[in-house]
């Protein structure tokens, strides 16, 4: 007779994960994700497998509801650096107000917080990067054609660049900076882009 769920394992995937991404999975003891799930130790290792899978899992559920969203409308946005701007003041916003202020981002803190040493994972935090980029590059060479950038700007390089900010950002709003001065670091790092940025 098979075994029959009397738990939503979406629900609890999803709770995982706001446990991983405040506190990170080194800090988050099976104890805390019992609490944090409603899931006692069998029915978590049954349905998930153990806490790295659970951590796995909810890492994959973070970039598939959160992260590749914002990647694909910046990547399809159409308008360049105004979109770049409109990333990074979205990102600050979400980071330093709201129900998930000071919590960083959770790929980010994978990258802190020593998750990065599992190959699995590894390859997640590599993926995630690459389609950042190339977000991020397809609107600066959006903003090439559309003669926004100054002449003979790499865009790959900067691109790279914007992700680094990106990741500055984030660990810098897990630490409480303000939303102002993060604003204001973008804005001059666009401006150099750009001088007549709009």
């Amino acid at each position: 007779m098979p075994d029959i769920k009397h738990f939503d394992p979406d629900n609890a995937l999803e709770r995982a994960e706001r446990l991983f991404w405040q506190h990170g999975a080194a800090k988050a003891s099976i104890q805390a994700v019992t609490v944090a799930t409603g899931l006692n130790r069998s029915s978590l290792y049954t349905t998930f497998g153990g806490k790295r899978e659970l951590y796995m899992a909810a890492l994959r559920r973070y970039v598939r509801h959160r992260s590749w969203p914002a990647q694909r409308r910046l990547a399809e946005d159409g308008r360049g650096l105004p979109a770049i701007r409109d990333f990074f003041t979205a990102l600050i916003a979400a980071r330093c107000s709201g129900e998930h202020a000071g919590w960083g981002c959770m790929i980010v803190n994978a990258h802190v917080d020593g998750a990065h040493t599992d190959p699995e994972i590894r390859a997640l935090l590599d993926e995630h990067h690459r389609q950042l980029r190339d977000a991020l590059h397809a609107a600066l060479e959006t903003a090439v054609e559309q003669g926004q950038l100054s002449p003979g700007l790499a865009t790959e390089a900067t691109a790279e660049a914007l992700v680094l900010l990106a990741y500055g950002v984030n660990v810098r709003s897990r630490t409480g900076a303000a939303a102002d001065s993060l604003l204001d670091t973008v804005t001059a790092t666009l401006g150099l882009l750009d001088g007549a940025c709009p």
